[in-house]
């Protein structure tokens, strides 16, 4: 089998010419998620087994390539289970039957069940990256550097349930899974991670899909059952809040970022009878910031001392209203103990800053139950770009041994008066609460950009800071116009 880079080139360059008749990247990824299905059912009959009419042989000697292929995704779509799921509302987007036929040759160059089923999986998340690094629908698409620390850091367990509210084409879930499959697992624990470990919720039809066939591709679910991944908003709940039966251990997250387009959760019965707004009885406060309203929705997810790592932008730490709120609470019924200051230049948005934020829920006190919040800032004079400078796992392995996930009360800063560069830095509680609108948006490092003036950077350097702070600017501003209205 070639190597997964070259293989990844090889298909993806195809994705050019079809461009000409107007096929889009994520067009080209589902019809390519059609054909990899196909070819692997073929490699591997036993294990799929397809309904008859289906065959990858036939289909690639067919004299009527597309009318064959169409047929294909037809009975696929209304053979049951998880087949169902996949090809559900499955169209044929590639009308030149000779580039059809190029694309199906393509694919039957190379054997994909001779590998371990990670290397297959491998390509094929190659290929969703690459579709995020070419299309606007990508532009949050979260860095596996970032997944995986997150990972590493909450460390799941065997038979612990793990959800994404909303979980795109599955990268949190591979980055479980994977962490998972490093220790041998019993055959009970293998039977959990593979029908029972997974829940997701994404509201575009065709990325739920690709997220099924992403779980698929590395060995989760089979042909009759499938992983829950629901197609809807996920905030939006029949009983107005998460039922204790839907609770899970861990939740991993990066939350869309932006104002609510459509429907706002309110705590109020009155206001939730109005246009535009639905119940959630289980929030804190109504709010139309779309990151506030996950936040508080990931809380209610969570078992009692169950884990969560959430990407969030800046202006959830410091936005005051229902941001202040929410940020006490927060502070009050979970153990928020670590904050992770990510660079801008991570994402394919430029002005992006987001933080992670690591929090455990707790059982109601009238204790707080975060005593400590440590922070660590690997923002400040550090610089990244999503294709020339990528963030990288290495990069965050100082962070990952400074969180101790072993033993969080082992954690040592490494600031102090002697050492100002340190970029892991606790503070209480009572510090936190002090500050004004109950501030989590704290820096102390000094910034080399503004101090040295005579060795600034390159002219290029400069522009991209002084573009993403504007973009930036202008988000925040967005935020607050609209929470006026």
């Amino acid at each position: 089998m070639a190597s997964t880079n070259i293989l990844v080139a090889k298909i993806w360059s195809f994705c050019d010419t079809l461009r000409d008749d107007g096929l889009g990247y994520g067009d080209y990824l589902e019809q390519l998620t059609y054909l990899l299905f196909l070819k692997m059912a073929d490699e591997n009959k036993s294990q799929y087994q397809i309904p008859d009419g289906c065959d990858w042989q036939e289909l690639k000697s067919s004299n009527q390539i597309i009318e064959a292929y169409e047929s294909i995704l037809k009975k696929l779509s209304n053979s049951g289970g998880m087949l169902s799921k996949i090809f559900a509302g499955a169209l044929n987007k590639i009308h030149d039957s000779v580039k059809l036929k190029r694309l199906i040759n393509l694919i039957d160059e190379e054997d994909w069940t001779s590998q371990e089923i990670d290397v297959k999986g491998e390509i094929y998340e190659s290929l969703l990256q690459k579709n995020a690094e070419n299309s606007g629908a990508g532009q949050y698409f979260t860095p596996r550097s970032v997944i995986n620390a997150m990972v590493d850091c909450i460390q799941p367990k065997p038979k612990e349930t793990v959800a994404d509210p909303s979980c795109g084409t599955g990268g949190f879930f591979l980055g479980v899974l994977n962490n998972l499959r490093k220790t041998k697992l019993t055959k009970p624990q293998q039977e959990f991670l593979k029908f029972h470990t997974f829940k997701g919720w994404e509201i575009e039809k065709a990325t739920a899909r690709l997220c099924l066939m992403n779980l698929f591709l590395h060995g989760i679910g089979d042909l009759k059952e499938t992983p829950e991944i629901e197609v809807t908003d996920s905030l939006k709940r029949a009983e107005g809040e998460v039922l204790e039966s839907e609770k899970v251990d861990i939740v991993l997250a990066n939350p869309p970022f932006g104002i609510s387009s459509s429907d706002i959760p309110t705590t109020d019965k009155k206001q939730a009878e109005k246009d535009g707004y639905f119940l959630r009885k289980d929030f804190w406060v109504t709010t139309s910031n779309k990151q506030l309203s996950f936040l508080q929705h990931i809380v209610t997810m969570l078992k009692v001392h169950g884990r969560a790592a959430v990407v969030l932008p800046d202006n959830v730490l410091f936005e005051g209203g229902a941001g202040e709120t929410i940020r006490k609470r927060l502070l009050e019924n979970t153990n928020l103990h670590t904050i992770l200051r990510l660079p801008t230049g991570i994402f394919y948005a430029q002005g992006v800053k987001s933080n992670v934020l690591f929090f455990q829920k707790e059982s109601q006190s009238d204790i707080p139950a975060t005593k400590n919040v440590w922070i660590y800032d690997y923002r400040t004079n550090i610089r990244h770009t999503p294709k020339k400078n990528p963030l990288k796992y290495e990069h965050l392995e100082d962070f990952i041994q400074c969180y101790k996930a072993d033993n969080i009360s082992k954690r040592a800063e490494t600031w102090n008066e002697e050492n100002e560069t340190g970029r892991w830095r606790k503070f209480s509680y009572d510090e936190i609460i002090e500050k004004d609108k109950t501030n989590l948006d704290i820096f102390w490092l000094k910034d080399d950009n503004l101090i040295d003036l005579e060795n600034l950077p390159d002219p290029d350097v400069l522009i991209d800071d002084i573009i993403e702070n504007i973009e930036s600017a202008l988000a925040n501003f967005k935020t607050i116009k609209d929470s006026l209205n």
